[in-house]
């Protein structure tokens, strides 16, 4: 498996974060900070898993690749996958290549990918940039949307997990105000490695609905989730 351990000087669930590492590599908007979600997934998480464990060493790989997916602007720089080869199936459906997560705006689109008519779209993936969607889940999650793994089934080559994921919505969504309240999903997910212990494809299963829906709980507003720029901002699913 790839090295995933926390270090001295870095983030504690994710590695390449030292600050040399920081201070040398190309970031999308600024190097990240997860220091606030790490306070939410420490305050929230419901398995605290031995150092050392299979369940903590995919743990920490996943919040890892999840950092340098989202992050790292150059594809020279990313030490947990394949850039030529990564491929990420969601539910069973369509696969993007690296290439085509780029162009479709980041994950967050990628993940929440719909076949749903554009007007039934309460979030629009099609019509969402990088930025745009980073700012609108970072306004809506200000304490981030944490990740904890609750059980491995398999381990590497081919890791398959039951996820949770967890934050408290207290920023507008699309013009839904702020409830406050938790929202959480749970899904799976296999992770494929090469033989260089590289992740070369990722499947995700889950139900997108369940997130999304308890965004637009709140009363409609004029005001928009859009305008302010992202500083440590992530994917929904592991931020």
């Amino acid at each position: 498996m790839a090295a995933t351990s926390g270090v001295s000087d870095g983030d504690k669930y994710r590695s390449y974060l030292t600050q040399h590492e920081l201070n040398t590599t190309s970031w999308m908007a600024g190097p990240p900070n997860y220091d606030v979600v790490n306070k939410l997934f420490e305050e929230g998480r419901t398995k605290i898993w031995p150092v050392g464990s299979v369940e903590e060493e995919v743990q920490n790989l996943v919040k890892t690749w999840e950092m340098e997916l989202v992050h790292k602007a150059n594809p020279d720089d990313y030490k947990t996958l394949d850039a030529e080869k990564l491929l990420i199936v969601v539910n069973g459906k369509k696969s993007f290549t690296l290439e085509e997560v780029v162009k479709v705006g980041g994950s967050y689109n990628v993940f929440l990918h719909t076949s749903l008519p554009p007007s039934l779209r309460f979030y629009n993936p099609d019509t969402e940039s990088y930025t745009a969607s980073q700012t609108a889940f970072k306004n809506t999650f200000p304490r981030g949307f944490a990740f904890e793994i609750l059980q491995v089934f398999s381990g590497p080559p081919q890791i398959s997990y039951k996820f949770r994921h967890w934050g408290y919505m207290e920023g507008p969504f699309q013009g839904h105000a702020p409830t406050g309240e938790l929202i959480e999903f749970f899904g799976t997910a296999i992770f494929e490695l090469d033989e260089n212990s590289k992740v070369v494809k990722v499947e995700f299963f889950f139900d997108r609905g369940e997130m999304l829906s308890g965004l637009i709980k709140g009363e409609k507003t004029d005001e928009s989730t859009t305008g302010v720029a992202p500083e440590t901002s992530g994917c929904p699913f592991m931020s």
